[in-house]
């Protein structure tokens, strides 16, 4: 595959629709992740319960492991700009909802509780369902096959950005304004994204191996079983899966800001961020230097890594300590998602990227919640430090065990 991949770091970008939709996925994200960290310390605020925390992950991810399968199917057939937009739309509904509930002059938690909060939750999870996959085959359709490697990178840096933006922007405002004015916010950037997507100009591709009258769950069927026969994929998605799902600490954040590290929602911002800051500056380095050589082995070691910065995390009680680690585990997290993201280009026929993706969605999508949930639920049981440096202990697990039964992706090169 030498001859898929180029030297020069901003080929993918010079594509004027590449660019709206990095716009639009950095504008999306950064609202996402505001959100994301001024409903989770507001939950906390509210009910000062770790558990709350993660059944806000469960309650995410059932719809979105729902709906995934049955999105790729029509991600394949329909337009794939409008699905993005559409499904955005939803999440625009989603932080109206929190926006309203947030009104004093309601008194919404004396009266409704907090399940004004779950339905947004389960608006989000709705979303990210269909969104996920929708985001990786329109990508796709948007870059020449030999420059994946390049948008792969870019499309991580432009998340990563706005994931550092979207916590801290979030914490800043949350801390000295209003939960409401925070929320409003978040409702005039998922504006701004819609705009951006809006831009992008992208002709309907018809896929003649794929009509409406065909069988969906047999076509649903075709796009697993193609995943589980190709072991580059099915290996990448694993490891990433299981690392997430047990190595992760995000959604214990607000209860380590608060009662470990002593800060307040700005130092919680500024805690979500750091993993993201940390990617960031790989990012730039993998722009020059894409991961291509020894690819697979490089996964290993960088999803291992991001174990042992978990365990670090774990038993840090200094807020700088504890921020370089998050930033450590960013940056090698973002390692694997370049990886895993050129793999999925790279090893997908045209005609299933909407499928392949949803898969890859329900693998790497729903780690996060239900690694919230998990992580939320060994908390509660084993205690907070405990819990977190038990994920990165299983973290290493996975990845011991992902290297002895997967020969193929172990010596995979990309090169």
């Amino acid at each position: 595959m030498s001859g898929l991949f180029k030297s020069d770091a901003f080929t993918a970008v010079r594509n004027s629709n590449f660019r709206y939709f990095l716009g639009y996925r950095f504008f999306m994200t950064m609202a996402t992740l505001m959100q994301s960290v001024i409903v989770s310390w507001h939950m906390y605020y509210l009910t000062h319960n770790v558990l709350w925390l993660g059944l806000i992950g469960l309650v995410e991810v059932i719809p979105q492991i729902s709906i995934s399968l049955f999105a790729g199917h029509y991600i394949d057939l329909w337009n794939r700009k409008k699905i993005v937009r559409n499904s955005t739309i939803i999440l625009l509904i989603g932080s109206s909802i929190l926006a309203i509930y947030s009104l004093e002059s309601f008194h919404s938690f004396e009266r409704l509780g907090i399940w004004p909060i779950f339905i947004t939750i389960f608006l989000t999870g709705l979303s990210r369902g269909i969104l996920m996959p929708a985001h990786t085959a329109l990508l796709g359709q948007l870059v020449d096959k030999k420059d994946y490697a390049n948008a792969a990178t870019w499309s991580s840096a432009n998340w990563q950005i706005g994931a550092v933006m979207g916590p801290a922007l979030g914490g800043l405002i949350y801390g000295f304004s209003t939960i409401t004015v925070a929320y409003s916010s978040i409702i005039f950037i998922y504006f701004i994204s819609l705009y951006m997507i809006s831009r992008v100009q992208i002709k309907h591709i018809v896929n003649k191996a794929l009509t409406a009258d065909e069988d969906i769950f047999s076509r649903i069927r075709e796009g697993i079983r193609f995943v589980l026969q190709s072991p580059e994929l099915l290996g990448a998605f694993s490891l990433d899966m299981f690392a997430v799902l047990f190595g992760g600490a995000v959604a214990l954040l607000p209860v380590f800001a608060s009662d470990v590290l002593h800060v307040g929602p700005e130092g919680l911002g500024f805690l979500r961020a750091c993993p993201a800051i940390g990617a960031i500056m790989m990012s730039f380095y993998l722009m020059f230097y894409p991961p291509v050589h020894n690819s697979g082995r490089t996964l290993l070691l960088a999803v291992s890594a991001f174990g042992l910065c978990m365990i670090g995390f774990a038993f840090s009680h200094w807020f700088w300590l504890s921020a370089l680690l998050l930033l450590l585990s960013g940056l090698f997290d973002n390692v694997s998602v370049v990886i895993r993201g050129t793999i999925l280009q790279l090893y997908t026929p045209e005609h299933m990227r909407g499928r392949v993706a949803s898969v890859n969605s329900i693998f790497i999508g729903s780690s996060n919640e239900l690694g919230a949930f998990e992580s939320g639920v060994t908390a509660k049981l084993m205690g907070l430090v405990p819990s977190v440096a038990f994920g990165g202990i299983m973290t290493l697990i996975v990845v011991g065990t992902t290297a002895k039964i997967n020969p193929v992706l172990r010596r995979l090169s990309l090169k």
